[in-house]
């Protein structure tokens, strides 16, 4: 491929031909003129968006929080519920963590394999693997992924050249590890703990030996020291309301604080007093102030009815009635339908 970028010296024929304007091969006699080039769509061209050397493609991390991960994703395998939410079928499996003698070790052909796996529970979850065999529905056909599978159990042995290695690998799904090599990806494929896994006795009792325990640091990785929990019971709500914490809490006493109502000085004279002092004396002052207003208003008026004769003022008072009928009176109203029947008077 790149050879043929090389070789070429290919230009575009612009437009005007109805073709593309791709650069093309030159020359004549071959298949090959004529033919694009360079191009990401072309036989032999670049490819898109080439990956770049300097991107970080990698992390480091440190060796002490790597040990830490690959012993929490050990303790993970001890449950259970994480195994089974991976989707291993455990089931018929008669304990967790599975170990089985050393004797296994030793097994040479896959057919007695098959039937060390049947006797402890574990070929369910090969069945399951098995089953699972199919072709890649996506590109990784072509990107050497042809065929996608479950994972089934992984078995881990403590003997260097154990013979069992021959014989589980032509077992689909079954996977196996050296104690002292143990693999992070096998252990919690694509990030997720709780594979399940079957351990012979020499590779769990070297265990402690690798990892070292509470009591004593590990033998085989200098300097390290088993991670251990600071809280032994991580259920908060089951301390705090256990009957040894709540007996010696004291109760907490809520004092519910109500935000005060605003109210209006102008409309609420208690308000008002707290902000003028003068105010009850201010409005003492002016309802006297009314009250007089009104007293020598209506003392006016009486002495302007006094002034009036009886007569001349009987007489003002028919004289504004019949002004008043005359206005409004009954016959000026009849001109209008059903007007009668509505103030409920019959013509």
């Amino acid at each position: 491929m790149a050879c043929a970028m090389s070789a070429t010296s290919a230009e575009s024929w612009g437009s005007g031909r109805a073709i593309s304007r791709i650069p093309r091969v030159p020359g004549g006699g071959t298949h090959r003129v004529g033919q694009g080039a360079f191009g990401n769509m072309c036989r032999g061209g670049r490819m898109f968006a080439p990956t770049k050397i300097w991107h970080r493609w990698y992390r480091a991390v440190n060796v002490t929080q790597k040990r830490h991960v690959v012993v929490s994703a050990i303790a993970a395998l001890a449950v259970p519920s994480l195994v089974l939410a991976r989707g291993h079928r455990i089931e018929s499996v008669s304990e967790l963590p599975l170990v089985v003698s050393d004797f296994a070790e030793a097994t040479e052909k896959t057919n007695n394999a098959i039937k060390l796996l049947k006797q402890i529970g574990a070929y369910p979850d090969v069945e399951k693997a098995k089953d699972s065999h199919s072709i890649h529905p996506d590109k990784g056909k072509i990107r050497n992924r042809h065929y996608i599978s479950r994972k089934g159990p992984l078995v881990v042995y403590g003997s260097e050249g154990a013979k069992m290695v021959k014989a589980l690998r032509n077992i689909p799904g079954v996977e196996v590890a050296h104690v002292s090599r143990l693999n992070l990806l096998k252990f919690a494929p694509i990030g997720h703990v709780g594979r399940f896994i079957v351990w012979t006795k020499s590779a769990f009792e070297k265990l402690d030996e690798i990892y070292g325990t509470f009591d004593k640091p590990s033998e085989k990785k200098k300097g390290y020291v088993l991670l251990r929990a600071k809280m032994v019971t991580t259920d908060l709500a089951r301390i705090i309301n256990s009957d040894e914490v709540q007996s010696v809490v004291k109760p907490i006493q809520k004092e519910v604080k109500r935000a005060p109502m605003k109210k209006n000085p102008l409309k609420n004279l208690n308000v008002m007093l707290k902000l003028n002092p003068y105010a009850k004396a201010a409005r003492r002052m002016s309802l006297l102030a009314e009250a007089h207003r009104v007293k020598a208003k209506q003392a006016k008026l009486d002495k302007k009815r006094k002034q009036i004769p009886k007569d001349e003022a009987s007489a003002i008072k028919a004289t504004g009635k019949t002004w008043y009928k005359t206005i409004i009176s009954y016959s000026d109203y009849t001109k209008f339908d059903n007007f009668s029947k509505w103030i409920g008077v019959s013509q």
